[in-house]
């Protein structure tokens, strides 16, 4: 909880854990409980009676369905980092909505008001409050009283312009039904033969794994790991998470420069999300890739840092003699 004096301050500063009575919504409760527990049976079945093309089409469609989260809600749409022509940005669309993690539009208006109000009772996944909040207790409760209000003032004005997520507002719940739900339960069964008691349940799994993975962006990529960049806020880098988010766990560089299309220093192998919209750079659908200087890079992390980026710094340099030398 911040101090007496911050509370005074309501206009500037959000409290970052006040007192705040949690007002369940049991009908989310339910659904994401059954969704969930269908996806622990989806599991059982990948290891049983799920033909193997049902497993890989499913594991395709995750990474894909992650793609538009991550390529789309997150770095176009929330951040503006790139700019994208309007058939990678359908792509994009049709990618985010088979996630099932409502519209784009919804998507990056939560995340913007994450990155202005970080770790605040404005923020809809305020980590302050625990590992699990952050992770998925905030979508079992209704929005605190400071996400509504400062919500508001959050700029819009530029998706609300946007014709494919204007599209996608005015018909998500048939296109996100669509893809999330339908298609990817029907084509298991028709094209090779699936059951639609193991087609449904692999893909429900695939669902709750594309949301348990983002969310390790919300709860352990604020929780767990250094803070090379910025000492002082929670946002860390973390290994595991970048390995299961495709390149979002370097989450301390990308909170200090959230602009950078890469949301990470280094050229990475890890960083799936990077390569795909350098692939659509080289074919000319994606745009005005926005970096940061690595000079500034340096500057903050020295001055802002907890001291592990030295320590990084002379590895890389090490690596880079050795292969040098090779």
């Amino acid at each position: 909880m911040l101090s007496n004096q911050n509370k005074e301050l309501p206009k500037l500063i959000a409290p970052q854990a006040d007192d705040w009575k949690f007002k369940i919504s049991y009908i989310t409760v339910v659904i994401v409980s059954f969704l969930h527990l269908s996806a622990i049976y989806g599991l059982y079945l990948s290891f049983t009676s799920a033909y193997w093309a049902t497993i890989t089409f499913d594991l395709i469609l995750l990474e894909a369905s992650m793609l538009g989260v991550l390529a789309g809600a997150h770095r176009l749409w929330s951040h503006r980092s790139y700019k994208a022509t309007l058939p990678l940005q359908t792509i994009l669309m049709l990618f985010q909505s088979s996630a099932g993690q409502y519209t784009a539009l919804n998507w990056a208006k939560d995340h913007r008001l994450h990155h202005k109000h970080s770790d605040t009772d404005a923020d809809p996944h305020n980590a302050a409050r625990g590992f699990f909040f952050s992770h998925m207790g905030w979508l079992l409760v209704h929005k605190h009283p400071e996400v509504k209000r400062r919500g508001a003032s959050i700029d819009l004005s530029d998706l609300m312009s946007n014709p494919v997520l204007m599209f996608q507002k005015k018909y998500g719940i048939y296109i996100i039904t669509l893809f999330t739900y339908v298609l990817p339960t029907l084509c298991p069964m028709y094209l090779w033969g699936e059951t639609f008691h193991t087609a449904f349940h692999v893909n429900i799994l695939r669902t709750k794994l594309c949301l348990n993975f983002t969310s390790l962006i919300n709860s352990a990529s604020h929780a767990i790991g250094n803070r090379p960049y910025d000492k002082e806020i929670r946002a860390t880098e973390n290994m595991a998470v970048t390995l299961a988010t495709l390149g979002e766990g370097f989450h301390n560089y990308h909170h200090v420069f959230p602009w950078d299309y890469r949301a990470t220093e280094l050229v990475s192998k890890l960083n799936w999300t990077a390569a795909f919209i350098e692939f659509f750079a080289r074919i000319g659908w994606a745009y005005d890739l926005k970096t940061v200087e690595n000079g500034m890079v340096v500057k903050r992390a020295k001055r802002c840092g907890d001291g592990t980026y030295e320590k990084s710094e002379l590895r890389r340099k090490a690596v880079f003699k050795l292969f040098k030398n090779e």
